[in-house]
């Protein structure tokens, strides 16, 4: 178990958003304020990491035949808890996010590491891999919250910080908006993984030289 690799690669190399290209719906649906940037990726991250824990745990005994229907079954009951827990808690964050927070169950993150990585590797690696896994969601999600909010609303967290005089983008704040967003927060993660692996490249060729 490598932390420090497994840790790159939620948050950079192999981010669930920008790189592998899951979760996109949500992550341009919520993204309009950064209340629900911060409650929607603490919730992945929180069932993303439970789930992983529990599958790694049972992946010796479900039978491969029905381990989709197991996984699903593991991840709602999270998610359940995940929702009350807000309805509870933190009402206006759970009516904000609507429908979104039970849709997690199908989640291709949640869904896709516990395909890709529990079912096959140890707890700790599991749990280290929900983390970071869910840590570089939510790092997109704050960052689209934060431009979405502050250019197309003149507010961060819901506080006025742009001068009277400023004219919100509202685009910004519409479907269309989170579209472009994404797009172009996706576009600058490859150009500059893109040009990281070039270099590296060419000192790979430097060196045997």
């Amino acid at each position: 178990m490598n932390i420090g690799k497994q840790f790159k690669e939620g948050l950079i190399t192999n981010n669930p958003v920008t790189v592998q290209l899951l979760g996109m719906c949500s992550t341009m649906a919520i993204t309009t304020k950064m209340s629900n940037g911060v409650g929607m990726g603490l919730s992945v991250l929180i069932i993303l990491t439970l789930s992983n824990i529990i599958i790694a745990l049972l992946r010796k005994i479900i039978p491969d035949e029905v381990r989709i229907a197991c996984f699903i079954v593991v991840i709602a009951g999270f998610v359940t808890m995940v929702d009350l827990s807000l309805q509870a808690f933190f009402p206006d964050i759970a009516a904000s996010l609507g429908v979104f927070i039970p849709l997690i169950v199908v989640n291709c993150i949640i869904l896709g590491r516990a395909e890709a990585f529990a079912s096959k590797n140890s707890i700790g690696a599991s749990a280290v891999d929900g983390v970071a896994q869910g840590l570089g969601y939510t790092l997109v999600l704050v960052i689209l919250c934060a431009f979405r909010e502050i250019f197309g609303s003149g507010t961060f967290s819901g506080h006025q910080i742009m001068p009277s005089g400023y004219v919100p983008a509202g685009i910004l704040t519409m479907p269309v908006g989170g579209f472009l967003c994404l797009g172009a927060l996706i576009a600058a993660m490859q150009w500059a993984l893109g040009k990281s692996k070039a270099k590296a490249e060419e000192k790979g060729k430097e060196a045997a030289e």
